[in-house]
């Protein structure tokens, strides 16, 4: 493959992943910083708004990269694929560098937006690093988290590996970016309150780090608690089992 080919991909994965986090930590923004002021508390549509706009994020951010890229735009993704449908391992790297860049970019750029109404809300950073990465309901049951992270994520790539699977009966390919964005409403409605649903690695890690760059406190990177492994160990752990559940469980029986 030429480099520019390669770069053209990459590209598309760093601003698929880019729209997801504008969008979706937008509306989190949004709910969080605009509410009644009381931390922690869902307001302005609350979880519906959530749920809604981070399956229409992943939508768009499947429209914008597919033809191009494949529109992996999650770690979790480009490892099952890179498992068990021959993706190439010497893209996983670079495609795995751009989801995490491009949600680095769109947290900072969320930050950037809303600045003003952090500063109000939050003067001293200290309550509002989930508005751009995730945390356990129940910080003392590490365990419970990564479970539903595993879950959620083997969901999803089972559900993806049904959606395009040839030897089924698969959708128009301009109704496969929906169905995906349907999915991830599905998983965050079912399983959203329990670690937050990153079901991606990059989604989570990249606007943690920038909340460590911008200085955020109570971060789960560097504030101690060490909750960052969670959505990445998960989501990769999940992404392998569920398209292993859907290869050994379904797939060998399709002609």
């Amino acid at each position: 493959m030429s480099p520019s080919r390669l770069l053209a991909e990459v590209a598309a994965e760093f601003f698929g992943t880019l729209i997801i986090l504008l969008i979706g930590g937008g509306v989190v923004a949004s709910v969080v910083l605009f509410g009644k002021g009381v931390p922690g508390e869902v307001v302005n549509g609350g979880t519906t708004n959530i749920n809604l706009a981070w399956g229409l994020a992943v939508m768009f951010g499947v429209f914008v990269s597919a033809k191009i890229s494949g529109a992996h735009l999650n770690p979790a993704v480009t490892l099952a694929l890179a498992v068990f449908r021959g993706f190439s391992w010497s893209k996983v790297v670079p495609y795995v560098l751009a989801q995490v860049a491009g949600a680095f970019t769109g947290a900072a750029v969320i930050f950037l937006n809303y600045r003003e109404a952090f500063q109000q809300f939050d003067p001293t950073l200290e309550k509002t690093a989930g508005v751009f990465a995730t945390f356990p309901a129940f910080p003392a049951a590490p365990m419970a988290g990564l479970f539903d992270q595993v879950l959620g994520t083997a969901l999803l790539l089972f559900l993806i590996l049904a959606i395009g699977e040839e030897k089924n009966t698969p959708p128009p390919a301009y109704l496969a970016p929906v169905l995906v964005g349907l999915i991830v409403v599905a998983i965050g409605m079912a399983f959203g309150p329990m670690h937050g649903y990153a079901i991606n690695p990059a989604r989570d890690f990249g606007p943690r780090l920038f909340t460590v760059v911008a200085g955020f406190r109570n971060n789960g990177l560097t504030d101690g608690t060490a909750v960052f492994w969670v959505p990445i160990a998960g989501p990769l752990l999940g992404g392998l089992l569920g398209a292993a559940a859907y290869d050994f469980g379904i797939r060998r029986f399709l002609r």
